[in-house]
């Protein structure tokens, strides 16, 4: 447990502040926070608010940040999602964000996702092939609840 604590802890401290999130960072290829289309798993409009999904392994995630990842961590991808207001394009960084991943064979893991610079994330056991269900429920300051959806692929 504490090993995964640990990980989980690595991973919000290390990501990079939003105001730097569409940048480079010098070439080491770190654009963490509002992740650009190219990138992002997922994105959809909700209500006047722009959610950008990211899914990562938890081995990509911890070599960027030059560490290996720490033996006994099961959760094998980390799941990130950034909010911006569609309006003013302003970044969205406080509220509660809840997801729930739907594995192949319909078993589901929860988590209340962490916010992280930025952005908010969760780490997540996608160890077989197949398509996730996705699902996100999220209210940010104005108060309203807003849920997102999407399948992701792991092959």
């Amino acid at each position: 447990m504490k090993k995964l604590v640990f990980a989980a802890m690595v991973v919000a401290l290390s990501v990079a502040p939003l105001a730097a999130a569409e940048k480079d960072h010098a070439g080491l290829g770190m654009n963490y926070g509002n992740h650009k289309p190219g990138n992002a798993a997922h994105q959809e409009v909700v209500d006047g608010v722009k959610a950008t999904f990211n899914v990562k392994t938890m081995q990509e995630a911890m070599k960027e940040m030059g560490m290996a990842l720490p033996k006994g961590v099961k959760e094998t991808h980390h799941i990130s999602v950034s909010f911006n207001d569609l309006k003013t394009g302003k970044a969205l960084t406080e509220g509660e964000v809840k997801l729930k991943v739907q594995a192949p064979d319909k078993s589901e893991q929860t988590r209340d996702m962490a916010g992280m610079h930025g952005h908010f994330g969760a780490d997540f056991e996608l160890a077989k092939k197949g398509k996730y269900g996705v699902m996100c429920r999220f209210k940010l300051p104005d108060g309203k609840v807003r849920s997102a959806k999407f399948w992701y692929e792991v092959k």
